[in-house]
């Protein structure tokens, strides 16, 4: 089973606990760091309340960060070879943003830009790029 819910494209209860757990921080703590309250995150990690997309999106981007403090990391144009002409017109070339390209809308890793945040991160879930940054 994968870490990632990808059927419902949004990220389930245990996934949203189990990667909290990863980052080593309580409930509390998380929901200083996401601007929400504490009962929120007990909602998400309960399966009381859907995790919205934007939650998701941040405790992803904590992972990744966490996992790159004291590691060195490989930019996504890197690892999957990207062509220099279609990597001068992917958003993620552009903001310097290889470690974190599954974040930015607009992308053309799959040859066109994806149409929201669902559609992106199933296509992503599946990546190298995300998997090596965020497992």
């Amino acid at each position: 089973h994968s870490l990632y819910c990808i059927k419902n494209k949004i990220m389930e209860s245990k996934e949203f606990a189990g990667l909290r757990k990863k980052i080593e921080k309580t409930q509390k703590e998380l929901a200083i760091l996401l601007g929400v309250s504490s009962k929120a995150i007990g909602s998400y990690e309960q399966g009381w309340r859907s995790i919205p997309h934007h939650i998701e999106r941040q405790l992803l981007y904590l992972v990744c960060q966490a996992k790159h403090k004291n590691t060195p990391h490989q930019n996504c144009w890197d690892l999957l070879d990207c062509p220099k002409d279609k990597r001068e017109k992917c958003p993620s070339w552009e903001f310097k943003s290889g470690t974190h390209c599954w974040m930015i809308n607009g992308t053309v890793c799959q040859g066109s830009p994806q149409k929201s945040w669902g559609e992106k991160i199933t296509l992503c879930k599946e990546c190298e790029v995300f998997k090596e940054n965020l497992e």
